[in-house]
């Protein structure tokens, strides 16, 4: 029986090796499955699946796992929320969807993942952020790849952490079934009778036997396609970026291995690199990214004309799905480019490149646009028929796509990822749908804003908990009024089960000015400037450079503010950086770049332009023209209707008419006169008018790829700090004073504001006071009664404002004080630590000075010698060391 025993538990330690060391998608499922058969297992039981493994394998390399592994579901998030009746499906089984399973599965769900292939084929190498790389370890990663993350190495190809983290879900119970595609989901039935099916999902193939599944919860991890319907997308629009990514053959020798990698070089940080690639090999670069992985990967940004030199792509064209298209991309050239960039990029010494074979059995080189990317506007939603409720959600791509160059892709997901289980746990727990749609839009709200920075460092209390993730969150900054529309009952009409189409937006855009579209933009400049000296505004770049479209809409509403005559076409520095001034100083409307920049500037950068633009359309298109303006333009329009046949046989049997409406329209400008005349107030002239390069803090140059931008000023994100406390802000979670200039944290703002708002009311009062006072001619009686009664009724104000002021004079103490006892709390602490153990001691020494002079005073009628003394000074000595 021992012998059977033995030869058992070697079977389970050699089967499990080969699920371990599968290097496939397809040999990992075969292997799996080969264990369960072998050992008796059954998958499908999710409940104890994990705790029969580990009772099956227990050799000392899977005990090492099972460590890991018990260690994390350990956690008091999982024991307090165990969901054993819950059903979830996941539609994709990338990286963040299999991450989601785990945590899912963790919980105590029933968790089924649904893949459309049966093959992990993807090269790309990932980079991982700090607390990545700690939770895969905590997953046991090096146990299936002992190469992961070693030493300095902070990345991993998509295929290998695909791979780990199957074997993962496999192990705690996760059912995963490949070569499966998700159409869309089914309602349930009306007829509900002995409690009918829930939510399913059409599926192909349609004899699946996942097609009799009801779940309770959908997440949709498909990628940027996201199958899932309901959610609308948000279109983030920049200029044209091309990327090429190329994997080459490692052969894993000494000399590739000495090769540097290039972790990520922009042209900003290091010109002279691209300058000689570009004077060597006619290639123009942004940026080049190179890893050392299973194979050699390399990712760049190249510039459309560098392309078009090298025959790359074959005809120039606007639209960028004909311009990279695949009849328009000479696969050879585009192979030659790629080896070329990555030689000179390793300085050569790279034995060999030759390229890796994809899936398609094609060499592995991929040229993509990265112009437009897509965010969903909501991270999740609840529908409820017929008395079944389904939550769904999104997690990765799906959720929200990510920039490459700045490596955000996997970190984000993954905290997608635990803050989609967390509102798992919610519902799981019973609360409203209201309250965790609330609670997940507000932890949706921080993560396009996270970084390495601004997250946690302490990854080892890291759980689904958002607090051990975020520092100083808000998960109530989105109120369950606010996402009504995200509970779909069958009562409202909004979200039906359709797919929303994305909705276009610009990346800096606020959310009022980002529904603004370019062609309605452009149609509004062009009848605003129409009579202008040189200006023809065509488009929305440039046309501006001159400088005189924009002096022409502020002259238009303000004529006094610009004299357009005197203006030179020729000097256009000049001309834009009067018109980014008077905006400015006059409507608040910061620049984005400055005069230089844009008479430099070829060609003006399309997205910065209909941002400035959009923000003057904003501020000026319900304000009247100026009455010269409008009085100039009726003229111009009137002599062109002169000019025009059909307006003079318009005008036969009308004049009378017309004579009515010039004396109304006369009338009404004559009315209005007065305003035009009357004087605007002065404002101070900025001395810093930072561009778009300057920060708002210290004033120093800022990035595109490293700024935030909130008020319209622009700033580094570790410069975005309170003016009182100087604690890190987050955008949504500041607050700013706009006659200041200043940003505070929302607790020394709301300190601030009695004090504001005081000093508004009695600069209000004395302005009231002055206009009563001047409203009243001289030399009647109401006025000589307000001399003769000014001074009683003033001191009389003064004697019965007293204790009004005497009591804010006191409030405002103790504020000061509590501020002043709060801001220095850790000071006087010590300080009263170090008077109580002080004041005892001074005392101590008072007393033993008092003794040895009275000691001094009486003679002493036998000498004793020195000890005494001594003894004395060593006593004094050790009471002024503890002082």
């Amino acid at each position: 029986m021992c012998e059977t025993e033995d030869e058992r538990s070697a079977q389970a330690r050699q089967l499990f090796e080969n699920f371990v060391q599968a290097s496939t998608c397809k040999g990992t499922m075969q292997a799996f499955c080969i264990l369960c058969r072998q050992m008796d297992l059954d998958p499908l039981d999710y409940r104890n699946f994990y705790s029969n493994l580990k009772a099956t394998v227990t050799n000392w390399k899977a005990k090492a796992l099972w460590t890991k592994l018990d260690k994390r579901a350990g956690h008091k998030e999982y024991k307090k929320a165990q969901s054993l009746s819950l059903k979830c499906l996941i539609i994709g089984g990338g990286p963040c969807g299999l991450r989601t399973a785990i945590e899912l599965a963790l919980l105590g769900a029933k968790v089924v993942v649904i893949e459309k292939r049966d093959t992990f084929s993807r090269n790309n190498v990932l980079h991982l952020w700090p607390y990545t790389i700690h939770d895969l370890r905590g997953l046991g990663a090096k146990k299936f790849y002992g190469k992961f993350c070693a030493g300095a190495i902070d990345h991993i190809s998509i295929r290998q952490l695909q791979l780990m983290l199957l074997k993962v879900s496999l192990i705690v119970g996760v059912e995963v079934h490949v070569n499966v595609e998700f159409v869309k989901l089914l309602e349930p039935p009306e007829n509900q009778e002995n409690e009918g099916p829930g939510w399913r999902a059409e599926i192909r193939p349609e004899n699946h036997p996942l097609v009799d599944f009801d779940f309770d919860v959908v997440i949709g991890a498909d990628g940027r396609r996201n199958t899932l319907d309901g959610f609308r997308r948000k279109e983030f629009r920049g200029k044209l970026a091309i990327a090429i990514t190329a994997n080459f053959v490692n052969r894993n020798t000494t000399a590739e291995a000495k090769v540097e990698e290039i972790s990520g070089v922009a042209f900003i940080f290091n010109q002279k690199f691209f300058l000689e690639l570009k004077e060597e090999t006619g290639i123009d670069l942004e940026n080049i990214v190179y890893y050392r992985d299973n194979t050699h990967y390399f990712v760049m940004t190249a510039k459309k004309q560098s392309l078009l030199d090298k025959g790359v792509i074959i005809h120039d064209h606007v639209e960028t799905e004909k311009l990279l298209g695949r009849d328009n991309v000479n696969q050879e050239a585009l192979l030659s480019y790629a080896r070329e960039a990555a030689d000179f990029g390793t300085n050569y010494q790279l034995p060999s490149l030759d390229y890796a074979i994809n899936h398609c059995s094609q060499p592995d080189v991929a040229m993509f646009d990265f112009t437009c990317m897509y965010a969903s506007e909501n991270a999740a939603l609840v529908r409820e028929k017929y008395g079944h409720q389904l939550l769904v959600s999104l997690v990765g791509d799906s959720l929200l796509e990510p920039f490459w160059p700045m490596g955000t892709g996997c970190a984000r997901g993954f905290l997608a990822a635990f803050d989609t289980v967390w509102m798992v746990r919610g519902w799981v727990q019973g609360k409203t749908p209201l309250e965790i749609l609330a609670e997940r839009e507000s932890l949706y709200r921080l993560l396009p804003q996270t970084t390495t920075e601004n997250i946690s460092k302490n990854f080892e209390q890291y759980t689904i908990d958002p607090v051990t993730r975020y520092p100083n969150l808000n998960s109530s900054c989105v109120k369950p009024h606010q996402v009504c529309h995200l509970f779909i009952n069958g009562q409202q009409d909004s979200y039906p089960l359709e797919r929303c189409g994305p909705t276009h937006r610009s990346v800096s855009l606020s959310r009022r000015e980002s529904d603004i579209r370019p062609s309605r933009l452009l149609t509004w400049c062009q009848k605003q400037t129409r009579g202008y000296r040189g200006v023809d505004v065509t488009n929305l770049t440039t046309s501006w450079k001159s400088g005189l479209a924009l002096c022409a809409l502020i002259h238009l509403i303000r004529p006094d503010l610009i004299d357009f005559d005197a203006l030179n076409e020729e000097d256009s520095a000049k001309n834009n950086q009067l018109a980014f001034d008077i905006a400015e100083r006059e409507f608040g409307i910061q620049p984005v770049t400055t005069g230089k920049e844009m008479a430099l500037d070829q060609d003006p950068d399309k997205l910065m332009m209909v941002l400035y633009i959009s923000k003057v359309y904003e501020m000026f298109r319900n304000s009247p023209a100026s009455i010269t303006g409008r009085l100039l333009f009726w003229v111009d329009d009137k002599r062109l209707e002169e000019d025009d046949p059909m307006s003079k046989r318009r005008r036969k049997g009308n004049y009378l008419e017309e004579v009515c409406l010039v004396a109304t329209t006369v009338d009404n400008y004559a009315n209005s006169l007065p305003i035009l005349f009357s004087p605007y107030p002065e404002h101070a002239f900025p001395q810093n008018l930072g561009g778009s390069d300057m920060c708002h803090f210290c004033s120093k140059r800022v990035y595109v790829m490293e700024r935030l931008s909130a008020e319209g000023h622009f700033f580094h994100r570790e410069c975005f700090r309170c003016n009182v406390c100087s604690s890190t802000l987050r955008l949504g979670g500041h607050a700013y004073n706009s006659q200041q200039g200043k940003f505070y944290c929302k607790i020394h703002y709301s300190q601030r504001q009695p004090n504001l708002q005081s000093s508004s009311k009695f600069q209000r009062r004395t302005e009231d006071q002055g206009h009563l006072t001047s409203s009243q001619p001289p030399g009647t009686l109401c006025s000589f009664l307000r001399r003769s009664l000014r001074w009683p009724l003033h001191a009389g104000q003064s004697v019965c404002g007293t204790p009004h002021r005497l009591a804010c004079w006191v409030h405002g103490a103790v504020s000061q004080t509590g501020l002043h006892l709060r801001d220095r709390s850790e000071d006087y602490g010590f300080l009263y630590e170090l008077l109580s153990l002080g004041l005892p001691l001074l005392s101590m020494l008072h007393e033993l000075l008092g003794q040895i002079y009275m000691e001094a005073e009486q003679p002493e009628p036998q000498p004793q010698g020195p000890l005494p003394w001594i003894l004395k000074l060593c006593s004094i000595s050790s009471l002024l060391f503890f002082i």
